[in-house]
């Protein structure tokens, strides 16, 4: 069986929170009695999870080169919910529609932080590429903070096929790029909206945007042309917040 392993106090809190089963909870001895590490073995131990104290170098081991913070959770490999899974979501809670659509991030930090902030925002669920892009690392979940334990997120074969699959759905597609046809706070996101952002280097790929319908973009008033894929992720969604407030959606 694949195993994951949950690094750092927030993420591991969280996945205990949400009830992720964990198999084994490693924590350094030298941090055991920290207040943070004493409010997950309570929890942990309520779960009835087996705990075990090892050395900082043992910790080290099982997470090399990321920042443990003196615990470790190994637990089942995460699985990816469907696409169909997905669209249910905001039935289920008796909400607009809110997706994210990533066409090719590829690095695992920048999907993290987008997911982080898909949490607050109350995504109902991100959507990527199966090839070409980051999938649900160790690294995307210890910088997620534990917002992955909130977040479906599918992986799909095609991305321009599962956007024609949210349009049936009633869902409008609003891509992301610069020269837009308009800019970003001029779209109504209050109607069911999927944002659709692509990768680091090469954008929205042409089929992907031919699939949209319409683009946004967000205005660049200094000298450099363009937004980290998080940050543009956190600007739109929090203006889907700001319009669907104003209309009591």
């Amino acid at each position: 069986m694949h195993k994951d392993k949950i690094v750092g106090i927030n993420p591991v809190l969280e996945a205990l929170k949400a009830g992720r089963p964990v198999q084994r909870l490693l924590i350094a001895e030298h941090r055991r009695h920290d207040k943070d590490i004493q409010a997950i073995i309570r929890l942990a131990q309520s779960a009835g999870v087996e705990m075990r104290t090892v050395t900082r170098d043992a910790l080290n081991r099982e997470s090399p080169g990321s920042p443990h913070q003196g615990v470790v959770a190994i637990t089942a490999a995460r699985g990816y919910v469907s696409l169909d899974d997905v669209v249910q979501v905001p039935a289920q809670r008796g909400e607009a529609p809110l997706f994210l659509v990533l066409d090719g991030v590829e690095d695992p930090r920048n999907l993290g932080a987008i997911v982080r902030t898909a949490e607050a925002a109350a995504v109902h669920g991100v959507i990527i590429p199966e090839r070409r892009a980051v999938g649900l690392t160790e690294t995307v979940a210890k910088t997620a903070a534990g917002a992955l334990e909130y977040v479906p997120v599918a992986k799909v074969v095609n991305i321009a096929n599962s956007l024609e699959e949210l349009k049936k759905a009633g869902v409008w597609i609003a891509g992301a790029e610069a020269g837009g046809d308009m800019l970003y706070w001029d779209a109504d996101f209050v109607r069911p909206t999927a944002l659709v952002l692509g990768g680091e280097d090469r954008g929205i790929r042409w089929l992907v945007r031919e699939r949209c319908d319409y683009i946004v973009s967000l205005p660049l008033m200094g000298k450099i042309n363009s937004l980290n894929v998080s940050v543009a992720a956190g600007v739109l969604l929090y203006e889907v917040l700001r319009q669907r407030a104003k209309k009591g959606k």
